[in-house]
């Protein structure tokens, strides 16, 4: 292992890694738009929780299930434009939902939002793989991991506040149509030609190969019950709020978004102490291993939340809850690209997060069916938890080490 490498990034790789931070949050903006409206539209369009759940559910439909299409697609195609036409998909959806009426309108556009968003992790690890080393990627994916945080956050406190002033329609519109400016910078500024790792072209990594590595399975079954708990908190928390602790639209965009600002805090923080522990001698095992098992198991004191009547001391263990997640999240991403490789970066991406996206149909859905059926949030902030400690046993017992799987040993298929 070399000590004292640079763990600095070029200007131009900057540029980039500004440009995919920003994609992101606006990725996590719009999906997440819908969980700050829910307490408007449910009132407006008599919606239950279980169509609420249906509709939070909605979007991972598709985006889960064409994460394989997307995956192949980043690997076949240009990955600029392939992310390029999903950010213009995904934008139009957005906007467009300020103009429906019934709830058969709002699950199509969830789908079609998930269409667009799916190209986007696969071309994240794409690029990241093929143009960051590995000790600038815990970096490079924390930040982007960030925002999936900070994106929310964002969502959460400007949309809750605008919401409450002018309605949920116009802020759907103003979004979707704002976030296409984003597009013109993409082109002027996306990656060209400065690959240091670039991918071998002759080299053709089946589907079938990867999914025959038990590395690939567990690091699919890690990431479910990560974003199990994420997604869970994603849709639901805005609800849980203003419901079951009864605070207004405008407390509870403020509480919201300082949770998910503390997750993107904790993720930017220990991206980069694990990519100078990896640069100072440490290897990608002991450090990306150590960032998921702790941060998951540490997660699970989100139970509290809803144990302790007292709102300053549920709210405490959010955010310490919302901290440990960030911590899991740093590292995830960087132990699929390092152990994939250019060769296989894309579609192990896209099976993994194909995978693990089913937790975002099943974390709203059951979620939605407990509180329909309980009238309460306890079993479901239970069942998050114990996810949450599934995930950490996975990647400390069934992962092994992190190092790059030797693609030339097996049969290209």
């Amino acid at each position: 292992m070399n000590r004292g490498m640079n763990t600095m990034i070029s200007r131009p790789l900057w540029a980039v890694l500004i440009l995919m931070f920003v994609s992101v949050a606006i990725n996590y903006i719009d999906r997440g738009s819908l969980s700050t409206a829910a307490p408007l539209l449910r009132s407006e369009m008599n919606l239950s929780p279980s169509q609420l759940g249906l509709l939070f559910s909605a979007f991972f439909w598709s985006y889960a299930l064409l994460q394989i299409l997307s995956g192949w697609l980043v690997d076949r195609y240009d990955v600029n434009w392939v992310m390029a036409i999903g950010f213009f998909i995904w934008s139009i959806a957005t906007a467009t939902t300020g103009f429906v009426n019934t709830f058969a309108s709002l699950l199509l556009l969830r789908i079609l939002l998930g269409i667009g968003e799916s190209v986007a992790y696969p071309c994240y690890s794409k690029i990241i793989v093929r143009n960051y080393a590995e000790h600038q990627r815990g970096l490079a994916n924390a930040l982007i991991d960030a925002n999936t945080k900070f994106g929310p956050a964002v969502g959460t406190l400007a949309g809750g506040v605008l919401m409450a002033h002018y309605g949920w329609r116009p802020v759907f519109v103003v979004l979707g149509l704002g976030s296409l400016l984003w597009l013109p910078a993409w082109f002027k500024w996306m990656p060209r030609g400065q690959n240091k790792h670039k991918n071998d072209s002759t080299s053709k990594v089946g589907f079938m190969q990867i999914l025959s590595r038990p590395k690939a399975w567990a690091t699919f079954m890690g990431h479910f019950c990560g974003n199990y708990f994420w997604y869970f908190l994603l849709t639901w928390l805005p609800f849980y709020l203003v419901r079951e602790r009864g605070f207004t639209i405008s407390t509870m965009a403020v509480i919201g978004a300082l949770a998910y600002c503390i997750t993107g805090i904790a993720t930017t923080i220990t991206g980069w102490i694990a990519d100078k522990a990896i640069a100072a001698g440490f290897t990608p095992s002991r450090v990306r291993k150590t960032c998921t098992v702790t941060g998951l198991t540490f997660s699970t004191v989100v139970v509290m939340v809803v144990i302790l009547p007292g709102p300053v001391a549920s709210m405490a263990f959010l955010f310490i809850a919302s901290f440990s997640y960030g911590i899991f999240s740093s590292s995830h991403w960087a132990i699929t690209q390092t152990i994939a490789g250019p060769e296989a970066v894309g579609r192990w991406s896209g099976l993994q997060n194909c995978f693990a996206n089913f937790a975002g149909i099943a974390a709203p859905a059951i979620t939605g069916f407990i509180v329909d059926k309980t009238a309460h949030f306890f079993w479901a902030f239970l069942i998050s938890a114990t996810i949450a400690l599934i995930g950490a046993a996975v990647y400390a017992f069934l992962l092994g080490s992190v190092e790059p799987v030797k693609w030339s040993s097996v049969k290209n298929t």
